[in-house]
């Protein structure tokens, strides 16, 4: 807060002198959208803005931006997400790197995490360092590492012949080259090395995520108890939910200590299948990501997801060779509101998915994933159709703002 006190030391006589305007940042005082609060949607609500931080309390006269018929929620927290804008977080340069991130920036993704695929461990750990020069910069929230400790019987989108198990020194070496920015590793945790693993992963801070895995049942509760906490876009790549062999699914959908990621994109998932793990995992268990790929906000076409050759037409990427979907071309803001429009979940449930439950599972949430003071001013302004008008990213409007009512 910028105060009218003398600087310390000043001279008794220069008190009474004029002092000059103060210079550090005026509250911005947003008013008449539908907020989305972590205790509730308060209909013409306000956010007040300082600098980069949403502020508690606004001087008398503040100036204000009227945002009536709008909804007014958390900037979106993406922890799976494999490039965008036509750039590959697998292999593109730093500068392509970056084109990626803004392309989902525009989007309403204020925080991401940069997912890599399946590749040597040379060039793993080669690309973990450029990775982490940019998210110590700010630019990404850090790395999740999906493959290459998967199961070569859900490999999905991943080079069968560079899979490999989940060797404890291996794994290490990935999170050593990731110098303290490596968020979240998925491994098929049924493989051998896969339950030390994820004990190597929970003693050094980095999130252990299920996916891509063949297990049973027994087999993902036993690496549940050993510290997994999330499961790797549920029920893709995972033996289907049966009556008499429920599999890793069930195991995943009704244990309190699992956030579910989900891709909402009506490709990845049938209505009914994200309305169960709604309705078993909860509103404050699941997390929507978009895994997506380069394609993401960028269009059809061909493109290399790793070593492989991926085909997007009408915006659903497959693999060239054996036609497996290779990852979205989703945005978070098309995933927020087809939960809404198509899926009819309520709003707050929906923010909860997209900006707050992601944020709590990378250990962000004291800085991101809700509108509070003292958090970073990170928000997504959208209209009655739920279509984006808006973008703030630690107070810097990136698309927008709109500006009256509409």
């Amino acid at each position: 807060m910028t105060t009218n006190r003398p600087h310390e030391g000043a001279p008794e006589g220069a008190r009474g002198t004029a002092r000059p305007a103060p210079t550090g940042p005026q509250p911005t005082i947003l008013t008449g959208a539908t907020v989305v609060l972590p205790t509730g949607t308060v209909p013409n609500g306000r956010v007040i803005v300082e600098g980069t931080r949403i502020a508690g309390s606004a001087p008398e006269g503040a100036p204000t931006l009227d945002l009536s018929n709008h909804w007014l929620v958390p900037g979106f927290v993406d922890m799976h997400n494999h490039g965008g804008g036509g750039a590959s977080f697998t292999s593109g340069t730093v500068e392509e790197i970056l084109q990626g991130v803004r392309t989902h920036r525009l989007h309403g993704t204020t925080t991401l995490v940069a997912s890599t695929v399946t590749g040597d461990m040379d060039g793993l750990a080669q690309r973990a360092g450029l990775l982490s020069e940019l998210a110590e910069q700010g630019d990404l929230a850090g790395i999740h590492f999906e493959g290459p400790f998967i199961s070569p019987c859900r490999k999905g989108a991943h080079s069968e012949e560079l899979l490999r198990d989940p060797d404890p020194a291996e794994v290490r070496k990935l999170v050593d080259a990731a110098r303290g920015q490596a968020r979240m590793v998925t491994l098929a945790t049924e493989l051998p090395g896969g339950i030390d693993s994820v004990r190597l992963l929970v003693e050094h801070g980095v999130i252990a995520a299920i996916g891509h895995t063949d297990a049973t049942y027994e087999q993902t509760a036993e690496a549940i108890d050993a510290g997994a906490t999330v499961a790797t876009h549920l029920f893709n790549a995972m033996p289907v939910l049966g009556h008499r062999t429920p599999g890793p699914i069930a195991a995943l959908l009704e244990d309190e200590r699992i956030t579910v990621e989900l891709i909402n994109d009506g490709v990845h998932l049938h209505p009914a299948s994200l309305q169960l793990a709604f309705h078993h995992a909860g509103g404050g268990r699941v997390a929507f990501i978009t895994d997506a790929m380069d394609a993401a906000g960028f269009g059809d076409g061909r493109y290399m997801l790793g070593p492989l050759e991926v085909e997007v037409a009408d915006g659903v990427a497959r693999l060239v060779e054996g036609g497996s979907i290779a990852g979205s071309t989703l945005t978070l803001d098309r995933a927020f509101k087809r939960a809404v429009t198509v899926d009819r979940l309520p709003v707050e449930d929906v923010v909860s998915a997209i900006s707050a439950n992601p944020a709590r599972q990378l250990g962000l949430y004291d800085r991101v994933g809700s509108l509070e003071p003292g958090k970073d001013a990170d928000l997504v302004v959208l209209d009655s159709g739920f279509e984006v008008r808006g973008v703030m990213r630690r107070g810097e409007w990136l698309v927008g703002p709109p500006v009256g009512p509409r």
